[in-house]
C-alpha cells in the first residue's frame, strides 16, 4: 500500500488527533471525484479483448476503468469485518455516491471482543488452523 499508511490522523492545536478507519479510506478514495487514478486500486485486464486494449493502449490514449464508474461495487476484505465497519461503508457510499449498490464481503464476521483477542492473545508461530 502507498496510499494508505496510517489510520491515525495527528491532532494540531485546534484538533484532538483522531482514528480514520482503513475501510472508509478506501471508500473515499475510491468515489474522490478530483482523483482520476487511485494510486493503491488497480484494474487487472482479463480476456482477450481485455488484452488487445492493453497493447493497443501504447500507440493510443486508452483509460482505465474507475471503480466509481459502475452502479455496483463488491468490497471484499480479508482477515474479517465487523458489522459497524459494514454499516459505515454501506452508508458512506449512500452518501458520496447515491444509488450504488455495494456488498461487503470477507472472510470471518468479527465481532468486538474478537480483534483484541487477533492482536495480543494468537501465538503467530503456531496458528489454529481449526483442523
Amino acid at each position: 500500500m502507498k496510499q494508505f499508511k496510517s489510520v491515525y490522523v495527528p491532532g494540531n492545536h485546534t484538533h484532538q488527533a483522531s482514528y480514520k478507519p482503513l475501510l472508509k479510506q478506501i471508500v473515499e478514495e475510491i468515489f474522490n471525484p478530483e482523483k482520476a487514478d487511485p494510486v493503491d486500486i488497480e484494474h487487472m485486464s482479463s480476456g482477450l479483448t481485455d488484452l488487445l486494449k492493453t497493447g493497443f493502449s501504447m500507440f493510443m490514449k486508452v483509460s482505465r476503468p474507475h471503480p466509481s464508474d459502475h452502479p455496483f461495487l463488491i468490497l471484499f476484505v480479508v482477515g474479517g469485518v465487523t458489522v459497524s465497519e459494514a454499516k459505515m461503508v454501506k452508508d458512506l457510499v449512500a452518501s458520496l455516491k447515491p444509488g450504488t449498490q455495494v456488498i461487503v464481503l470477507s472472510t470471518r464476521l468479527l465481532k468486538p471482543l474478537n480483534i483484541p483477542e487477533l492482536l495480543f492473545a494468537t501465538d503467530r508461530l503456531h496458528p489454529d488452523l481449526g483442523i
